[in-house]
């Protein structure tokens, strides 16, 4: 039987909605473009039509030219891609890298450290998440032609990277720089050509598109040998047939991205900024992760440190029983969990349950309200029962 239970979804950073038209897009291919993009007969040769339609599609949105995208099960295998290749056909010996940043590129970065491959150096954070960019000089300086890992936003609290600043450090010190840009793409513009990055990532799933798609732009002139073998696809850098169906949503996504940034941009914001609002009001003693100003944030991510309550734990779970959907978190207490790697990183306090609210395309403004009202009545009856 379905509840009657209002539900607001509010952990779009983890995954968004799709949108109809990218289903109606993707159905499409389904319906009719079932061939190997890879068979030379007609059916071959429609599918890799549909494909390359979809690799022109999203490297026009982006400024890039079409061989520079190379589509991937998502941004996790995006940025193994850049890292893992970056070290082996590119003569990285040196990572510099933060850490706030996603385990795709820290794990991946300290692996490559185990190894002996590359040297791995982290960049010191303030407590608002922001990158020590004096310290990301000497580094830089001290390490020339490394490779820069950093994100554009950081997924947990949202603090915005400054890229000018960093693409600058890079180029005075011959350094690759790579960016994660999976929070941010189709969320604010970005062209290639002025970003300043040899790699970025994309996943559809984070744009109201499908699972399991994405993709990694690499810069012209860089010269990677693939990670998966076995076939030529993908200009010889990814073996294995092309998930058509998911390419086409995640160009049909990100084109819808980009068709409506400008609302989508003032609407959300407007809504994040009404939620710290009420937050402030309906929850004394609330603090935020992060740095929550218009121009240091991610205008889709909120990040609140409740006030300290002997019932953290199950905190997330009352809001998922009052209809409430985010993800939360929580810095280390005495080494009694390893709890939020980035959290940690920042200082944030252990004694505050984290819980990060985030916002899309489907976000309405009663389902802020709904979320405040919520958490104001569990934390209200923690009290009393404490």
């Amino acid at each position: 039987m379905k509840s009657n239970l209002y539900r607001a979804y509010l952990d779009n950073a983890a995954t968004t909605p799709m949108d109809e038209r990218v289903i109606e897009a993707m159905t499409a291919v389904m319906r009719e473009t079932f061939g190997n993009p890879s068979s030379t007969h007609s059916f071959g040769r429609n599918a890799k039509g549909v494909l390359e339609t979809a690799r022109k599609k999203i490297s026009s949105l982006i400024g890039a030219e079409s061989k520079e995208i190379l589509f991937t099960s998502g941004g996790t295998e995006a940025d193994n891609i850049a890292i893992r290749s970056s070290v082996r056909d590119l003569g990285i010996k040196h990572i510099i890298t933060s850490p706030l940043e996603h385990k795709a590129v820290l794990s991946t970065a300290e692996e490559m450290d185990a190894s002996g491959d590359a040297s791995l150096h982290l960049v010191r954070v303030d407590n608002k998440g922001h990158i020590d960019y004096d310290h990301l000089s000497e580094l830089a300086t001290s390490y020339p032609g490394a490779l820069i890992s950093l994100m554009h936003a950081n997924n947990e609290i949202g603090t915005l990277l400054d890229v000018d600043r960093v693409k600058e450090i890079a180029a005075a010190n011959n350094c690759l720089f790579h960016c994660d840009t999976v929070q941010t793409m189709g969320h604010y513009p970005i062209d290639v050509k002025t970003f300043g990055a040899d790699f970025l990532t994309c996943s559809a799933h984070k744009l109201s598109g499908p699972k399991g798609s994405g993709f990694l732009y690499i810069k012209n002139g860089l010269r990677i040998h693939p990670m998966i073998t076995g076939g030529g696809q993908e200009r010889n850098l990814r073996a294995g047939t092309e998930n058509i169906t998911g390419i086409v949503g995640l160009a049909k996504a990100l084109e819808l991205a980009y068709q409506e940034l400008g609302e989508e941009l003032k609407r959300i914001s407007d809504f994040k900024q009404e939620m710290v609002s009420l937050l402030k009001t309906e929850i004394p003693g609330i603090e935020f992760n992060g740095d929550i100003t218009a121009n240091g944030a991610l205008y889709t991510v909120l990040n609140c440190a409740l006030p300290p309550t002997e019932k953290n734990a199950l905190l997330l779970f009352q809001l998922d029983m009052a209809g409430v959907c985010v993800s939360g978190g929580s810095a280390c207490n005495s080494g009694a969990a390893k709890g939020s790697h980035v959290l940690n990183a920042i200082g944030a306090d252990p004694d505050r349950q984290a819980v990060r609210f985030s916002f899309g395309r489907f976000t309405t403004m009663a389902d802020i309200r709904h979320a405040v009202d919520s958490l104001k009545v569990i934390l209200k009856s923690e009290t009393v029962q404490a």
